[in-house]
């Protein structure tokens, strides 16, 4: 099943028989760099998965040399300053226009898994960092930017690093914007895996989660955008929430049956 987010020459979308949406940034004449259009469609992109029905898992990939450069300083210079929404105005929930591009990977329901390859740069390494796992080329080439332009990180990377990035390794790469290969990203804390077909990798894992109960999927992860942020007894009380709701319903009896029986299992999506 294909379908087509506009702008229709920045982001495509295919949906597989299994539930794994492969998203991929189209606009590699410029190594997927982030204009005002590269950032509509990535924003349209995510209100389509957000409700796109069979949904089980995502995988975010760039087409081309490069997964994205970052922003597109010569077109973001173009764009005069007034015409700009200010960036205090929560135009996303609790997120700006730009930090959404990056955080709605984790507002997604269902797992993402990103496939950095080429140049991860700036914006292009918050938007990897939306994802729930990260699977990154050994030879990839990534850098905290924004520094080097005289600005700070605002696509919701110091959201999205804490927790997963040391602090003091995270304030080093930031104030020097010092470059870090794809090899070296797992021991700083930017990816999960290191692999050199990182698009192939990211989409097994994803079929993996794919054939996994959804209700408890997307249960699961309810739980881990919140495990940090609350305290011990909220985070308790959410746990036996969520499994309060999965107990005996379709979907985990399913799971059991499947495993008991040694048979693929056949869930209903949510």
């Amino acid at each position: 099943m294909a379908l087509e987010v506009k702008p229709a020459d920045r982001v495509s979308i295919s949906l597989g028989d299994d539930g794994v949406a492969q998203v991929r940034l189209i606009r590699s004449d410029k190594m997927n760099a982030l204009d005002p259009d590269m950032f509509a469609a990535l924003i349209d992109a995510g209100r389509v998965l957000h409700d796109l029905k069979g949904l089980r898992a995502v995988v975010l990939s760039g087409e081309g040399r490069s997964f994205c450069a970052g922003l597109d300083m010569g077109s973001m210079a173009n764009t005069a300053r007034h015409d700009r929404v200010p960036l205090t105005e929560r135009t996303h929930g609790n997120a700006n226009h730009a930090q959404q591009v990056a955080l709605q990977w984790r507002k997604l329901p269902v797992p993402v898994i990103a496939a950095v390859h080429g140049v991860c740069f700036g914006g292009g390494l918050q938007i990897a960092s939306g994802a729930d796992i990260r699977v990154v080329d050994p030879a990839a080439r990534m850098a905290v930017m924004e520094l080097k332009w005289g600005l700070v990180p605002d696509m919701a990377g110091y959201a999205l690093w804490k927790g997963v990035v040391r602090d003091d390794v995270l304030r080093e790469l930031t104030y020097t914007n010092r470059e870090f290969s794809g090899a070296e990203a797992k021991e700083l804390g930017f990816a999960t895996y290191v692999d050199a077909n990182p698009v192939t990798r990211a989409t097994a894992i994803a079929a993996d989660i794919a054939n996994r109960n959804p209700h408890a999927q997307r249960a699961a992860k309810r739980l881990f955008n919140r495990y940090l942020e609350v305290d011990a007894d909220e985070i308790l009380m959410a746990e036996s929430v969520e499994q309060q709701a999965l107990i005996g319903s379709k979907n985990q009896v399913e799971a059991v049956m499947s495993q008991l029986e040694k048979r693929p299992a056949t869930f209903v999506d949510p």
